[in-house]
């Protein structure tokens, strides 16, 4: 049974929505967008049959070391960034090189609810009632060419806005296969719980992709480039013999611990960990032929 809208979606929230594309323009000069309710969601066929995660938890226990390498540094220290305006810039191997403001992006298809599992190398997981489309629907508007095998994304970094960034090198790079990309279940994400991504859940859109570890789902994305190499990433660059181009959620691998079990935020005992992290159908295809433990 797959769950509806309004059964997982706390009264609060889905209550009194507006209209978010009507009201960008009067948040322009604010802060951020966070916290504007997102209307017109449609149903999905995709979703895990799982009770969400609740809102404060999700929202206040983040990786996201452009605010700080402490769980609870993005939601404090992301307070003020500012996400307006916005823009994405899509360029390399396609026919139609774009960029698009916020605006453009949020009319390009339907906006959906996505009750996905989200596995974190680190050993715990979530489950996130997201809002967004499919990212296909975004990587067509620019025409990939035959030479497009691969795709990389960029985050937004700006050291004044970001004082607190640590550990890593900046900006923020990730990158996908061109059909991992093109997989309807890969999200464009631009809301969770039924309004607009908070800053520290990485305004004012990110990827989601649930059947592999949270840190290839790249946050605050302003570019995107279709090449025919394979792009670096940020924490293979740090440390490419525990965080592989691919990481899927694999119990079998062993990048840096244990990935048999995980640890569902907000429940004591721990769980088995599966392949893909449940989303063995939508993407297991994809990887026919290969060696998931070698190809990390």
């Amino acid at each position: 049974m797959r769950l509806s809208y309004s059964a997982v979606t706390p009264k609060r929230i889905y209550q009194n929505r507006r209209c978010f594309l009507a009201t960008l323009a009067a948040l322009a000069a604010s802060p951020a967008l966070c916290g504007t309710k997102l209307a017109g969601v449609t149903a999905t066929p995709f979703g895990a049959d799982e009770k969400p995660t609740p809102y404060k938890t999700i929202t206040s226990y983040n990786n996201f070391y452009e605010f700080g390498s402490a769980k609870d540094d993005p939601a404090d220290n992301a307070a003020n960034f500012v996400t307006t305006p916005w823009s994405i810039r899509i360029e390399g191997d396609v026919g139609k090189p774009l960029t698009l403001d916020l605006d453009q992006i949020m009319k390009l298809a339907p906006l959906e609810e996505r009750i996905y599992r989200h596995r974190c190398v680190e050993g715990w997981s979530i489950v996130v009632p997201w809002i967004g489309y499919s990212l296909s629907a975004l990587l067509k508007q620019a025409e990939p060419t035959g030479k497009a095998k691969f795709v990389a994304f960029q985050s937004y970094y700006d050291r004044k806005q970001m004082p607190h960034a640590a550990g890593l090198q900046f900006p923020y790079v990730e990158g996908l296969r061109l059909d991992e990309a093109m997989n309807p279940l890969a999200l464009l994400c631009v809301g969770l719980y039924g309004e607009t991504l908070p800053n520290q859940n990485g305004a004012p859109l990110r990827i989601v992709l649930p059947w592999k570890y949270g840190f290839k789902s790249i946050k605050s994305i302003v570019k995107i480039k279709l090449q025919e190499q394979m792009p670096p990433t940020t924490w293979n660059l740090a440390n490419p013999g525990a965080y592989g181009f691919y990481s899927n959620v694999n119990p079998a691998a062993d990048p840096w611990r244990s990935q048999k079990e995980e640890r569902r935020l907000g429940e004591f005992a721990k769980r088995e960990t599966v392949i893909f992290n449940g989303y063995i159908k939508e993407v297991a295809s994809m990887y026919a032929g290969m060696d998931l433990k070698k190809n990390y």
